[in-house]
């Protein structure tokens, strides 16, 4: 297993939409930095490095990098019915429950690598505004960017790696539903579209107030409300394991 799921992490990192999408993790911090309308956009005068790792990770999640994810995710399995390399790997002595559990921990680990290259991206493009001590808020913790006095580089730091680390678990379940389509459409396109097209329904069901607690979509934003973890991880989980299973009774049943 751990052969197959090394293989597999080896094949998502070369498809070209992965590689392009660490590109654009590591370089967004840096567009951040230099930026010259922080101040009338979002009435922020940068006073620490801290808060440009904090601005690309929520420029990031408004868009970015859910996209990125739900495109790899599409493409890992849509890809291989493209080329017809799929059909060889079914050859094989292999349960296609374990072949999709490969894809499924590879594609699961990308979000945190995503998120990684992003961190590591707003360490160094905040380097110029300096890495220590500082007057105000990292964006992601106690009063936002204002912040509640000063703040000490340690705890700057461990609000982003809390803020990165509920990023990542909230991309967890899209990863999974674009797997899911993947098995049904066979196509990158068909489930990538799906996927997004999921999640804006989600997100017309908050009219719904009764079902608002237990919506995928009320919780992309739990990076930015660490509070609501305590039912958010458990359902974003749910969610995951959720789809991988139905991925994998339709792969079992997939006609290929």
């Amino acid at each position: 297993m751990l052969r197959l799921f090394s293989f597999e992490v080896y094949k998502l990192f070369r498809l070209r939409s992965v590689q392009l999408g660490l590109l654009a993790a590591f370089l967004l911090p840096f567009l951040w930095a230099l930026a010259p309308g922080l101040k009338e956009v979002y009435g922020l005068v940068l006073a620490s490095g801290w808060q440009v790792v904090a601005l690309s990770l929520l420029a990031g999640m408004e868009f970015l990098f859910p996209f990125l994810v739900v495109m790899a995710a599409s493409e890992a399995l849509g890809s291989e019915v493209a080329q017809g390399t799929l059909k060889s790997l079914l050859l094989r002595p292999l349960p296609r429950s374990l072949l999709l559990l490969a894809k499924l921990l590879a594609l699961l680990l990308y979000p945190f690598v995503l998120l990684a290259v992003s961190f590591l991206g707003g360490l160094l493009a905040g380097l110029p505004h300096g890495l220590g001590p500082f007057y105000g808020g990292t964006g992601v913790g106690a009063g936002g960017f204002a912040g509640a006095g000063l703040l000490s580089p340690q705890a700057a730091l461990a609000e982003l790696l809390r803020a990165h680390l509920l990023a990542g678990a909230v991309l967890l379940p899209l990863a999974s539903l674009a797997l899911l389509y993947g098995t049904v459409f066979l196509s990158t396109t068909a489930s990538a579209l799906a996927a997004v097209a999921t999640l804006l329904l989600m997100r017309l069901l908050v009219a719904f107030p009764a079902l608002t607690p237990f919506l995928l979509t009320t919780y992309l934003d739990l990076h930015l409300r660490p509070e609501a973890a305590g039912l958010g991880l458990p359902l974003l989980f749910i969610y995951t394991l959720g789809f991988a299973f139905l991925a994998a009774l339709v792969f079992e049943r997939k006609d290929l």
